[in-house]
């Protein structure tokens, strides 16, 4: 796709990511007691780290850490209850991962805490837009000058209109929130938000025309597509959480296919095998087999 956008982020710890090249592959590291697909079993630090360098030799670009599980029916919890949680292990892995990493987390002061403590990408599952913190967040990017996921999330799942049209109405109300704050426009990378605020047929309807979703205004912005394991993938598949991998991996490539440029996923080592070659295939940055 010749209008994509490539960014390289040079971090101030001497890490860089290109977006727009290859496919990325974002390493899910949930250090919770209770996420939906693996709660617990990273709950220590030397569990965690362990599973950072798995994740990196199978083919993580980057490692995505969060501390609250995000599952229907969880506590939320409050950010002093979510940095105490977090901050250990991001002091532990931050310096040893070669990677980047990214935190999951809509409360700004959680944010502002990671980024001291070195991580590379703030990832606002809320968009920019969680109501209890108006502006905070983007506030945050823009003091640290880190690049912002930007993930389309609501209240409840129901759509008084085109779903699409609805969600391209949230991306620009966060991108009107980020201006104000003075995010700058290459530090925003659009996340669809498959789970979130969507029942089954929307999540569908979001994978079939995700490339409506690429560009707001006519400006193209970079995309994480995160699908790995999700409740859609059960709905239509009949599947245990454990036995969604390879539902994950053709919904990836497919995503990848209408553009995205990052998918976050639980089980790297295969998707990115997926991802690499249908790179290949669509032409993308050609790089040598691993």
């Amino acid at each position: 796709m010749n209008d994509r956008p490539i960014y390289t982020y040079h971090f101030a710890d001497g890490k860089e990511l290109t977006v727009g090249g290859r496919t990325l592959v974002m390493g899910i590291l949930n250090v919770t007691p209770d996420s939906f697909s693996d709660g617990g079993r990273f709950d220590t630090v030397e569990k965690a780290r362990a599973h950072m360098r798995e994740m990196v030799a199978d083919g993580a670009d980057l490692i995505d850490i969060g501390a609250e599980s995000t599952r229907p029916g969880s506590a939320a919890l409050t950010p002093e209850e979510e940095q105490a949680r977090l901050l250990p292990f991001l002091e532990a892995i931050v310096p040893e991962c070669p990677v980047p990493i990214s935190v999951d987390t809509y409360h700004a002061a959680t944010a502002r805490a990671a980024a001291s403590a070195g991580v590379h990408i703030l990832n606002d599952i809320w968009g920019l837009q969680y109501e209890e913190e108006p502006g905070e967040m983007a506030r945050v990017a823009a003091e640290t000058g880190l690049p912002v996921i930007v993930m389309h999330n609501q209240h409840g799942k129901s759509y008084a209109g085109d779903v699409i049209e609805t969600m391209q109405g949230f991306f620009r109300r966060s991108l009107a929130i980020a201006r104000e704050a003075g995010v700058k426009r290459e530090q925003v990378i659009f996340d669809p938000g498959i789970g979130f605020g969507k029942d089954t047929a929307a999540n569908l309807l979001v994978q079939r025309r995700l490339a409506e979703l690429l560009a707001v205004d006519g400006v193209r912005y970079p995309m994480l597509f995160a699908s790995s394991r999700k409740r859609f993938i059960a709905d239509t598949l009949g599947l245990p959480v454990d036995e969604r991998m390879e539902a994950t991996g053709a919904s990836c490539v497919l995503a990848l296919a209408a553009g995205a440029d990052m998918v976050r996923v639980h089980d790297v080592k295969p998707i990115a095998r997926m991802c690499r070659m249908a790179d290949f295939i669509l032409g993308r940055e050609a790089y040598h087999a691993q």
